[in-house]
């Protein structure tokens, strides 16, 4: 490189009078000026030819393509501004040293010029670019100087791999130190070449296994995930026993129809007064919302019962949960607490067929409407679950907002009492039909209603129709029918007591008759008096 630098001397003079003339600190000549606006002397590539001729070892002259002339001028420029950058004695005839450390302004231009490190000049011992926060991922150029002794990368923000094995070709290499960088960890501990330096060289370079974080990290990992097990474990059993809502359906349904009292709590937002629809001594009645939005009712017992009444209570729950039909009142399951049991059924608005009648004067048409579902349900429950008895009082079957009747209160009973069920349809359908000051006299005294109905006849109870129901000529057939249907149902000592499957086709043939009556006759009934001119009585 003497040679080199001495027959191209010519080329730096004007550099280097720059340099003396401008402070270095300004840069006036900047090597980038340098490079564009200078050009090749007319007998540089002569010289350049000369130099490899007298000295192949120079990089220049076996590089590949063979000779790049443009870069070997701009290599010679660039090393004559960091010769002088670095502040070397003796710049035209060589210099061992690069050092631009504490030079941020200009160290990451210089590592930017790939030319000048690929023709390092071989009397280069040492390069120092620390301290100067530049950064980026390697610079692998400056591997090209392999025969330099010492690097000096440290306190910078060089990041990613460190290339382990282009190290390899520097084999006078002494001194390295890429302290205080971004290295991704790497096995510079398992390569022979890195093991000639210590520690003291890759010092919070990011490059070293940090053994203390790693036996962190295992004692995190060995303490810290059995812990994380046993947490999760805890959380699902929480999940399974308190909360199962928030199960997947899949496995909520291994649970039956199970409540917990976590879930009803949370649905009446903590048993709150504002969700509280009912109360007694014994019962309270509160309206809910559960995590799917279904709209429930909850009846919460606070009765102390045994151990076998509480099971024998669970069976009849699980029996009542299988009902489906739509005129019964839907089952969705049960709870078990500390201090109470309860049932959970879906929300129904709390208007009863009582109410109903007091209020809105039905027609004769809805009547039979809501008879017809009140059969439905009765023959749903005699051929599917026999077992289940339930209340026909028109005070506890509720109405849908179509007018579709809803029974709701059932219990698991006696299988052979189809004749009392029948009974209890006999009385709620005259309660249908009749006044109420009828119903009135006997204050729910079902036994005292039904024995003075026996005693009356049909043209006793004509007078007794409900003045609402407006009987026509079209509907008094099926009114008279309906109250000897009924007379004959509250008989349970007669032989002459309909099967539910009779009174269900005599229902069934009112209900399809009304769905196409006729409108040409309009006449109006009550009891033996005439508004038209046919006289029509009871049979």
């Amino acid at each position: 490189m003497a040679t080199t630098i001495s027959s191209t001397c010519f080329i730096f003079v004007p550099i280097i009078l720059s340099s003396l003339l401008c402070p270095k600190t300004t840069l006036c000549a900047t090597v980038l000026e340098d490079l564009k606006n200078l050009h090749k002397p007319p007998d540089f590539n002569t010289t350049i030819f000369n130099n490899c001729l007298k000295n192949p070892s120079l990089r220049y002259c076996t590089s590949s393509p063979m000779v790049d002339l443009d870069e070997i001028f701009k290599h010679t420029i660039v090393a004559s501004h960091l010769c002088n950058e670095s502040n070397n004695p003796n710049c035209v005839e060589s210099f061992p040293k690069i050092d631009l450390r504490n030079r941020p302004n200009i160290a990451s231009l210089y590592l930017s010029f790939t030319f000048f490190w690929k023709y390092c000049p071989l009397s280069i011992q040492s390069i120092d670019f620390s301290n100067n926060s530049i950064k980026g991922g390697f610079p692998n150029d400056v591997l090209y100087c392999t025969q330099i002794q010492s690097l000096d990368l440290g306190i910078n923000e060089f990041s990613g791999e460190i290339p382990i094995q282009s190290f390899s070709s520097l084999t006078n290499l002494t001194f390295l130190n890429l302290s205080y960088n971004c290295f991704s960890e790497s096995e510079i501990s398992d390569s022979q070449f890195f093991k000639k330096f210590n520690a003291s060289s890759f010092l919070h370079s990011g490059a070293l296994v940090d053994h203390k974080k790693f036996t962190i990290k295992a004692i995190i990992l060995l303490v810290g995930f059995p812990i994380l097990v046993i947490l999760m474990v805890i959380f699902l059993g929480w999940l399974c026993f308190q909360r199962p809502d928030f199960l997947p359906r899949i496995l909520q349904s291994s649970r039956g129809y199970t409540f917990t009292p976590a879930i009803l709590e949370a649905a009446t937002c903590g048993f709150s007064n504002k969700n509280l629809v009912g109360k007694s001594d014994i019962v309270h009645i509160y309206k809910g919302v559960l995590r799917d939005a279904t709209e429930v009712k909850i009846e919460m017992y606070w009765d102390d019962i045994s151990r076998d009444s509480y099971h024998k209570f669970v069976e009849e729950c699980k029996i009542l949960s299988e009902l489906n039909h739509k005129n019964l009142v839907k089952v969705l399951g049960w709870c078990k607490g500390r201090k109470f049991r309860a049932i959970i059924t879906e929300w129904t608005e709390e208007e009863n067929v009582e109410m109903w009648l007091s209020g809105a004067s039905p027609s004769w048409n809805h009547r039979v409407k809501v008879l017809m579902g009140v059969v439905e349900c009765m023959l749903y429950l005699h051929e599917e679950w026999p077992e289940v008895d339930y209340d026909l009082k028109t005070s506890s079957v509720l109405l849908s907002d179509k007018l579709e009747p809803l029974i709701s209160r059932f219990q698991v009973g006696e299988r052979n009492n189809s004749r009392r069920k029948v009974c209890k349809f006999g009385v709620f359908l005259l309660e249908m039909i009749l006044n109420k000051s009828v119903q009135e006299d006997f204050d729910g005294d079902d036994a005292g209603f039904i024995s003075y109905m026996r005693t009356l006849r049909l043209s006793e109870m004509q007078q007794m129709v409900d003045e609402r129901i407006n009987v026509t000529e079209t509907t008094l057939h099926q009114v008279k029918q309906a109250l000897s249907l009924g007379l004959m149902c509250i008989d349970q000592s007669s032989k002459e007591q309909p099967s539910l499957a009779q009174i269900f086709n005599i229902v069934s043939k009112a209900y399809k008759s009304n769905l196409v009556l006729p409108s040409a006759n309009h006449k109006t009934f009550h009891g033996d008096k005439v508004m038209g001119h046919k006289h029509f009585q009871f049979r």
